[in-house]
């Protein structure tokens, strides 16, 4: 059972890695007094969060909520869950947004685990991914990436029970099943969240499939 909204009285840090760019520097959140002050965790989540919180119970899925948090610099974080159990082990989960959450929850179960068995031949056992929140724009720009907003996660490894490990960096270009399969999951990832990006969308996505739930939606 997840642990209740109001009885959680400190979140679980939230310093993850994200998308790897400029050399793989990964700045962390940083909490600025001067510009932000930290906000209060509402006295109850938004309908639409009390939703997604009713349609993560109902997938039996296991979560705790997080407070609302405020690191500056547009860095708030609202309506966020942390995942403890979803039937696949995944690393590097920490804050993510409930509709997110919900989404990639659904995506590993019905989509990524089916496409394991069928494809490659062999039971998903767990999913590498480097992280969920930080607090930064999106390379190149001044504009706020989703991660800071604790909307974004970014996937790189697929571990299956042989022991075969199929990584985005080495799969999308490798044999005819590992491109296969890579491919089968990643046109899922485009049906269930607002933009998905690989391999081909440039060359800071080569390793991972940056997911996310906000902004216009992108499947490249």
């Amino acid at each position: 059972m997840h642990r209740g909204w109001t009885g959680l009285m400190a979140a679980a840090p939230l310093l993850l890695s994200a998308c790897l760019f400029g050399g793989g520097d990964r700045p962390e959140p940083r909490r600025t007094a001067a510009k932000s002050t930290p906000a209060r965790a509402p006295a109850r989540p938004t309908a639409e969060t009390r939703q997604c919180l009713a349609e993560l119970d109902r997938y039996s899925i296991d979560y705790r909520t997080l407070p609302q948090q405020d690191f500056g610099n547009g860095c708030v974080v609202v309506g966020a869950v942390q995942l403890l159990d979803i039937g696949i082990p995944v690393s590097g989960l920490r804050s993510m947004r409930c509709p997110l959450a919900r989404n990639f929850s659904n995506w590993v179960r019905y989509a990524v685990a089916p496409a394991a068995r069928q494809v490659m031949g062999s039971d998903l056992v767990r999913i590498e991914s480097y992280g969920t929140f930080n607090c930064r724009p999106i390379a190149g720009s001044k504009r706020l990436s989703e991660h800071g907003r604790a909307n974004a996660v970014d996937v790189a490894t697929f571990v299956l029970s042989d022991g075969r490990r199929v990584s985005v960096l080495d799969g999308w270009d490798g044999n005819s099943r590992e491109q296969r399969f890579l491919r089968v999951v990643f046109r899922s990832a485009c049906k269930r969240f607002t933009t998905a990006l690989g391999p081909e969308y440039n060359s800071a996505h080569a390793n991972h499939f940056h997911l996310d739930m906000g902004g216009r939606p992108m499947c490249r």
